[in-house]
């Protein structure tokens, strides 16, 4: 049954929304009337009416491919083709109520990670008191042996975090998994954030909107405080693999709202233990690289011998305390998809509290009775593998045919440690402004943390969203696309 909004614009505008019942609506109340804090944006949508909608629609798809905000988008044959960056113009709205736990539960679990990272790389004690079974971290690729007993600036391994939450049936907010390497797509949310900014001044005027756009002066702060030079006169880069990769509009993004140089690695050499920056005015020593390359291509003299994308002698220049690395080698092993399922007991072990956010059910394929019981229900299974990211690598079960799922089950057999299994969980919906109507849409939302003197959690994030009806897969590099996320002041 389409729902009908009041219209001063022409045409009504109708609710299409379709999807299962039990998922929680954010938006709506059981009975489809707007929650509280959606009324003013009620409101605003039956004064614009449907007209005023596809024109601010335009207006927003017109500016982001003006400023050339774009995006990769991997085809089934692994092909990218960048696209301008989809952004749906009707925002997710969270209030403090309901951010203050969503904040104090990502800094508990940031925190509670960087000390088990800290401690892998020292004394490992949580893997001799048996929390986290040791088999796993070291038939794992993650762990980075190179790095062993050295110390990084601050004892801080994950500088930069974006957690992936979701809201499950009955609206709890759950971390779907964490991201701690070179976690991506601030660069979006800032952008969300400036596209709304213009097409809905009116609204924004309706609403006390925390600020997001200060992300790169806490960024900035964060990196030059790391400098062992000191933060007066640090100099900052952020590494890129160049332009083909598909963050490098961030990466470039970055860079500039910092003011600090782009580099790739063939601009960077190292001596005597430190690095420095190649400039038409000769060597100018770096204090802090924000690398957004993998552990693996950092340094040939370290780890991938044929790497081009890093500089050698990076790791011996970090482990020497010249340079400080953003993240920190080895931080992959404290996201990997099997070790999240211990993330709870982590939290306990090193804080002694309870997890103020709860992790979605997670099965072990290196257990035989876990991995039994996903195989004989792999049709009601997501299954992924756990070195992969960005929709890769993954069965959804429900959309899944026969011939996949035996594909993957032979998989898990041959290799369990590389696959996890979870139950699907219907994502929350949100209405959308999509080809003129709205229509409800799963989504999810990545909030980034800066750990620096302190844990800063931006208020927002990037809200992600299936654009396919019925999908529950929101990756931007599959398709998905994207909202603008208001937290509210108390």
């Amino acid at each position: 049954m389409f729902r009908q909004f009041q219209s001063n614009g022409g045409a009504p505008l109708l609710d299409r929304s379709e999807g299962p019942p039990m998922a929680f609506h954010e938006f709506y109340r059981d009975d489809f009337r707007p929650r509280e804090h959606y009324l003013p944006m009620w409101e605003h949508l039956q004064r614009v009416g449907q007209k005023g909608l596809a024109n601010k629609a335009r207006d927003a798809q017109l500016a982001l491919h003006n400023e050339g905000v774009t995006f990769t988008l991997y085809s089934d044959e692994g092909k990218g083709i960048e696209r301008v960056w989809p952004v749906d113009i009707l925002p997710r709205i969270i209030t403090a109520q309901e951010w203050h736990p969503i904040e104090a539960g990502l800094k508990q679990r940031v925190r509670a990670l960087n000390l088990f990272l800290k401690d892998l790389y020292h004394g490992q004690h949580i893997l001799k008191d048996g929390v986290v079974p040791p088999e796993l971290i070291y038939r794992g690729k993650d762990l980075c042996r190179e790095i062993m007993d050295v110390d990084p600036p601050g004892d801080i391994y994950i500088h930069i975090s974006g957690a992936d939450l979701i809201r499950d049936e009955e609206g709890r907010y759950l971390v779907l998994e964490d991201n701690l390497r070179t976690p991506s797509g601030v660069s979006y949310m800032i952008e969300n954030r400036v596209i709304e900014r213009r097409i809905l001044p009116e609204l924004f005027s309706s609403y006390h909107v925390r600020r997001v756009e200060h992300y790169p002066d806490l960024l900035l702060q964060s990196l030059r405080d790391l400098s062992p030079r000191g933060p007066e006169e640090a100099v900052v880069v952020v590494l890129t693999p160049g332009i083909f990769n598909a963050a490098h509009f961030e990466h470039s993004f970055l860079a500039r709202e910092m003011g600090v140089e782009l580099a790739e690695g063939r601009d960077l050499v190292c001596k005597n233990d430190k690095v420095y920056l190649k400039t038409t005015l000769g060597l100018r020593q770096v204090d802090v690289v924000y690398r957004r390359i993998d552990d693996e291509y950092l340094d040939p003299l370290v780890f991938r011998s044929d790497s081009v994308l890093g500089a050698a002698g990076l790791i011996n220049a970090w482990r020497a305390g010249h340079v400080a690395l953003v993240n920190a080698p080895g931080t992959g092993v404290a996201d990997d998809k099997a070790v999240y399922a211990y993330v709870p007991d982590i939290i306990r072990y090193y804080l002694g509290e309870a997890p103020i956010l709860q992790s979605v059910p997670t099965y072990q394929m290196t257990d035989h009775q876990d991995r039994t019981y996903v195989l004989d229900n792999m049709e009601k299974m997501v299954v992924k593998a756990v070195a992969e990211s960005g929709g890769k690598g993954m069965l959804m079960g429900p959309n899944s045919t026969a011939a996949q799922r035996d594909k993957f089950a032979k998989k898990i057999v041959e290799d369990p440690r590389h696959y996890i299994a979870q139950p699907v969980v219907q994502l929350s919906r949100h209405i959308c402004y999509l080809d003129g109507e709205l229509e409800s849409r799963h989504l999810d939302l990545r909030p980034f943390c800066i750990y620096g003197s302190d844990i800063e959690v931006v208020p927002g994030g990037l809200t992600r969203v299936a654009v396919t009806r019925g999908s529950l897969v929101v990756n931007s590099s599959q398709g998905g696309g994207s909202k603008d996320t208001w937290v509210l002041a108390d």
